[in-house]
This record gives C-alpha cells, sequence and structure tokens, in this order.
C-alpha cells in the first residue's frame, strides 16, 4: 500500500447556501467527509494504492461512506462497523470562501471507538506512508489506536505524516489540545498546519515559527496559507510557494487534498528522505498547491477532488 489514512469517516452536512453564519443557514445536505478520508480519496484520485482505517456507525449513513470510499478506488479493508454509536455529523456553514464554521455530533461518535485490536496490522505494516490528524487523539480509546498505528506503520518503515487540524469544540480545553498534538509530534516526520495552529503551537506566524516545530522532531514541517500558498521548512531551510489563481468557491477539504498531493509527491519516487531537498520541495509543494486550487473550484470536497491527469493539465496550462 502507498497511503493509508487513519481517523475520521463522517458526514458533513453541507449549508444549503453560502454567506450565512452557521444558525442563519436554513438547511444542510448530507455529503462524505473527515480529513483522513477525504486525503484518502484524493491520494486515490492521484494514482496512489490508498486505503482508510477507522470506524463508522452500523446504520445507513455509516454503510453509504464505506461504499462511496470503495467506489472511489480506497480500500476499506481497515474500516470497522459499530452497533452501539451512531456515525459522526458535523454540520458546517460558509460565510465566505475561505471560511468555515463546524458543530460536530458525537455522543460519542463511532469514530472515536475505534480500538487498538481492531487494527489491520498487515496493512499497517506494509504502508508507504501513514497519515492522521489531531481528532484521534481527542478521546479514547482511538487514541491509544493511532498511538498503536503509528507504532506498527514505523516498524515498517513508512513515513508518519500529521496533520494538526485543530477543532476547538473538540476539545475539552486548548490545553488538552496542545498537550495532546505537542506529545505527537516528536514522532512524526512530517507536520503539517495552517497559520492558526502554528500560532497556537509557538505562539507566532513568522516563519521562524516552523523552525521551532522542526527541533520537536519532525524532518519536515509544512505550512498551509490559504489563497497565499504554502511554506515548508527542512533542516536545510524554507520558502514560500506561490499559490495558483483560481474562482474559489468552496475551500473545504483543500488542505485534505493538498497533503494527499504533497504525500504521492513524496513517496512516488522512491525514499521519501532523499526528496527533502528545496528544489525537490519547492516542485512538490507547486503540485501540492495545484491539487488544493483545483479542489476549491467545486462544491463539496469529493467532487471536487481532481485527478492526477487534471492536475498535470492545469500545470501546464499555468508554466
Amino acid at each position: 500500500m502507498d497511503i493509508v489514512c487513519l481517523g475520521e469517516l463522517l458526514v458533513d452536512m453541507f449549508p444549503a447556501e453560502y454567506g450565512r453564519r452557521l444558525a442563519e443557514v436554513s438547511a444542510f445536505l448530507p455529503k462524505p467527509g473527515g480529513a483522513p478520508a477525504n486525503a484518502a480519496v484524493a491520494a486515490a484520485r492521484l494514482g496512489a494504492r490508498s486505503a482508510f482505517i477507522g470506524k463508522v456507525g452500523d446504520d445507513a449513513f455509516g454503510h453509504h461512506l464505506v461504499d462511496v470510499m470503495r467506489a472511489n478506488g480506497v480500500d476499506t479493508r481497515g474500516i470497522r462497523f459499530d452497533r452501539e454509536a451512531r456515525t459522526t455529523l458535523a454540520f458546517i456553514a460558509k460565510p465566505d470562501a475561505n471560511t468555515q464554521e463546524f458543530v460536530f455530533y458525537r455522543n460519542p461518535g463511532a469514530d472515536t471507538r475505534l480500538r487498538p485490536d481492531e487494527l489491520d496490522r498487515e496493512l499497517l505494516q506494509g504502508t508507504r506512508a501513514l497519515h492522521f490528524g489531531s481528532l484521534s487523539l481527542g478521546a479514547e480509546p482511538i487514541r491509544s489506536a493511532t498511538w498503536e498505528a503509528l507504532n506498527l506503520a514505523r516498524q515498517g518503515g513508512a513515513l508518519i505524516s500529521f496533520d494538526v487540524n485543530y477543532r476547538p469544540s473538540l476539545w475539552e480545553s486548548p490545553q488538552q489540545a496542545l498537550d495532546q498534538v505537542r506529545s505527537m509530534i516528536p514522532h512524526v516526520d512530517l507536520v503539517k498546519v495552517n497559520e492558526i495552529e502554528l500560532e497556537l503551537l509557538t505562539g507566532s506566524q513568522e516563519s521562524t515559527a516552523s523552525r521551532r516545530l522542526l527541533e520537536l522532531g519532525p524532518r519536515l514541517v509544512v505550512v498551509t496559507l490559504g489563497p497565499l500558498g504554502s511554506y515548508f521548512a527542512t533542516s536545510e531551510g524554507g520558502e514560500h510557494v506561490p499559490p495558483f489563481q483560481v474562482d474559489a468557491v468552496d475551500a473545504t477539504g483543500c488542505g485534505d487534498a493538498f497533503i494527499a498531493g504533497l504525500l504521492w509527491q513524496l513517496i512516488a519516487g522512491g525514499d521519501w528522505r532523499v526528496q527533502l531537498t528545496s528544489e525537490r520541495l519547492r516542485s512538490i509543494l507547486r503540485y501540492a498547491n495545484a491539487v488544493g486550487a483545483l479542489t476549491a473550484t467545486k462544491v463539496g470536497v469529493i467532487p471536487a477532488l481532481p485527478s492526477a491527469a487534471q492536475v498535470e493539465e492545469f500545470l501546464s496550462q499555468v508554466a
């Protein structure tokens, strides 16, 4: 397997209209979602062999989500069904094209109930990259399952990728989130943050702040800047990679598409460690920026995720 994504597979309740706050939306439309699940589909669209590990409710939404993942070329052998908890719902509002508001319905959600003994060990030990986000650290037993998955993937020599993906409403307090995220960073190879998360972790949004995260142990830190592009930092140095100008209509899932493009480019050429030169990372993030930009041009996440051919065509036109 090229990329295994672990964590939340849920239903995103998209607003019937944009330009309104959450309490002002008149209706919501259910769509497949969850950051790691989006990344798994995005990777498959780009040509990677991808798989997803997680848990959904043994309900209509849960079975539909698994069907969607299969239909999009994602290996689903690592998904488990829970008869005692419902599939998580996330209600979303979009006051503007680059801003989202979220309310999650979990009591608890099935995604939080994945146990270490339910992990597909063969899948994890045979993957080239493991990707997960901080939502998997917010509750037990999925927190323990995430740590176990990391250890299994590490035994197989996989690249370990961590998306901070901070959602305040899913934590008891900001301090709890900080403690869990900071405990994970020394054990991963790649950390992805946005500007808000970077400031939360370091107290600064300056480019030097990413170096503070590097000092904790990862080999690569990537900062997504939305319509302003992205930034990378390694022990060699760092650099801003400019964005592509597109007519953005929906920024949901752009970061998930971005990380899928980044991971696929890192591992497709062989040993990901030799890809960490500034010259190569400049090209890799340009590709990832393109994947994210194309995702922003359509409503929804999975329907908007581009294929490898679409990304290549786009890059050829803007070169």
